[in-house]
């Protein structure tokens, strides 16, 4: 029986579900079609979400708002940290087709490690495996793989200075103070690590700079819970130039990975920066 929406004339059969979805992303995984057929509104309202959070549909990013390429360099590390090698494939697939190379994505996953840990690394490198494979059936390669060469993106300029006073090496908080107390050699590797996932080593050969890593820290941070962190963080952020509306956006990016949970975490976060701002 075809259902439709009369407040918005959009169809709601499962069909008509299944071609917009399908026409958006290109194909479709299996597994969701008997939701769709078991609950189509459902998954209407998840199609609708993850295409304006990840920008298929063909949208574009508007003034101010993260670019795709960004987006996937924040939804792949989450994905690949929850152990999601059925789907974190197919997004490493777009990234290629968006210009991204796997530098670029180890960047912006060793970001995110700093906060889930690194682990997740070794999930990143056997998705790129997997999105290199022939026998992985979802989404499309473009010719030769990876890029030779990554394609610019904006964030890619943003984020590359901080703000006199600003200081956000680890080493430079109360706790790690306090473990270099104990044992300076553990704080100083531990600390180490960190600060390069972070970008703060200074090192120039980098694609992404202490900003747009800021904001993945920020979003791996939320799916932590960690309000607090996220918060100074996002101070952090603010000082390297990047903007509130680019904070919610990579907040946002981890919805489909995480919930909304993860979401309203970093909204009471983006209040409490601004509260002590």
């Amino acid at each position: 029986m075809t259902e439709t929406s009369k407040a918005d004339d959009v169809d709601l059969s499962p069909e008509a579900i299944l071609a917009r979805a399908t026409a958006a992303r290109g194909d479709i995984f299996p597994e969701w079609k008997t939701l769709v057929y078991a609950s189509p509104k459902t998954y209407h309202l998840i199609n609708q979400t993850v295409s304006y959070l990840h920008q298929y549909h063909g949208q574009q990013a508007a003034s101010g708002q993260l670019s795709v390429q960004m987006r996937e360099l924040i939804a792949i590390p989450a994905l690949c940290s929850k152990g999601d090698l059925r789907h974190a494939p197919n997004h490493i697939r777009r990234m290629y087709r968006e210009g991204l190379t796997n530098k670029a994505l180890f960047e912006g996953a060793a970001a995110f490690a700093s906060v889930v840990g690194w682990a997740s690394l070794t999930y990143v490198s056997l998705a790129i495996e997997q999105a290199n494979s022939a026998d992985y059936p979802f989404g499309k390669l473009p010719p030769g793989g990876e890029p030779k060469e990554l394609k610019p993106f904006p964030e890619m300029l943003m984020g590359r200075a901080r703000k006199a006073g600003d200081s956000s090496g680890l080493a430079d908080t109360d706790e790690w103070r306090y473990a270099a107390t104990i044992d300076s050699e553990l704080a100083r590797r531990a600390t180490a690590f960190v600060d390069h996932c972070m970008a703060s080593d200074q090192d120039s050969n980098t694609v992404l700079g202490p900003g747009p890593r800021e904001l993945i820290v920020i979003a791996a941070l939320c799916t932590r819970g960690e309000v607090e962190m996220a918060a100074q963080h996002m101070r952090h952020a603010y000082a390297c130039g990047m903007t509130r509306r680019q904070v919610l956006d990579a907040i946002c990016c981890v919805v489909p990975m995480t919930g909304m949970v993860s979401a309203t975490l970093g909204l009471r976060a983006m209040r409490l920066a601004d509260k002590n701002n």
